[in-house]
């Protein structure tokens, strides 16, 4: 089971503390750092000192880590030109030495949109599709070759596609919810599958849809990585479990219930029961930021006993 530092700075976090974050991620020997992709806060949080943007934010981490990975749950599609994210992803790509994934989703956030001048259409999903041929296309174009794409929302003419990530293939991500079309996206373009915050019942419910589709389109189910992300609080004992829970605003029973929270023998527990129906990847989301010694906790109890 491979374990995943998920964090949502539009919640409140500068780049230093990211930067600090990431580096407790490499040292304490988990797998990658990923970042949200959001502009505006969310909930009762202040926010401050204001949002980062994730593929800036990744590559001054690309250039201060040296082996985890680097990525994204989930960039917005909304917020870049299909063209202009796959120059952004190669070149954070050639700046970590071939580190990075990309998670891409439609965009859903409308208020961050209003508060920024970002345009929010209607037709998030049909352009998410397009979006995701154009990056793997241009991506796949042989060097000295030519891409052009004539779509409904986008359209390129005689790119030289470049430049090309340091990875072979860079990974990518796509998950969520939708019973029908996410699946199908998911086993055309995707490398992983996440479901975000799912329970055990309606995650398996998904993984099935998407290894079903994959099936349809002529790949094998199990070509396709699974992961969950799930939100962590994780204590030494119960005080320490409510202590890390109300500096998030949380109810220790709702994040027992919906996450992955409690002693590290409760969670190693719950991750087993996720590992059972086929994840091998989790994300865990981080709310605090500045308590590094929830990720030196996990560290030691928790990811040293999933082998």
């Amino acid at each position: 089971m491979d374990l995943r530092i998920f964090t949502e700075p539009q919640q409140g976090a500068s780049y230093d503390t990211l930067l600090k974050a990431a580096k407790a991620t490499e040292d304490l020997g988990f797998d990658a750092f990923f970042r949200s992709d959001h502009y505006l806060r969310m909930g009762n949080a202040d926010g401050l000192p204001g949002p980062t943007d994730a593929w800036i934010t990744l590559a001054g981490l690309a250039r201060e880590t040296r082996r985890i990975r680097l990525g994204t749950l989930m960039t917005a599609g909304t917020f870049r030109l299909p063209g202009v994210l796959a120059i952004q992803v190669a070149q954070v790509d050639q700046m970590s030495g071939g580190r990075v994934e990309l998670g891409l989703g439609a965009g859903w956030f409308e208020e961050e949109h209003k508060a920024y001048g970002i345009p929010f259409p209607k037709e998030k999903f049909a352009r998410l599709e397009e979006q995701l041929a154009i990056i793997t296309g241009l991506w796949a174009t042989a060097t000295g070759e030519e891409f052009s794409y004539d779509g409904t929302y986008y359209q390129l003419e005689n790119s030289p596609a470049l430049p090309k990530p340091a990875q072979g293939k860079v990974p990518v991500l796509v998950g969520g919810h939708g019973a029908t079309r996410t699946p199908r996206l998911a086993a055309q373009y995707a490398d992983e599958f996440n479901i975000p915050f799912a329970s055990l019942e309606d995650s398996e419910r998904q993984f099935g849809r998407v290894r079903a589709a994959a099936e349809a389109v002529g790949r094998k189910g199990d070509e396709l990585v699974y992961s969950n992300a799930l939100v962590a609080c994780v204590g030494k004992d119960d005080a320490e479990v409510a202590r890390r829970a109300a500096a998030i605003g949380r109810n220790v029973d709702e994040l027992k219930a919906n996450g992955l929270a409690g002693s590290p023998a409760e969670v190693v527990d719950k991750i087993g029961r996720y590992a059972a129906i086929g994840v091998s990847r989790i994300y865990l989301q981080m709310l605090d930021l500045d308590d590094l010694d929830h990720l030196e906790l996990i560290s030691a109890q928790v990811q040293s006993q999933l082998g």
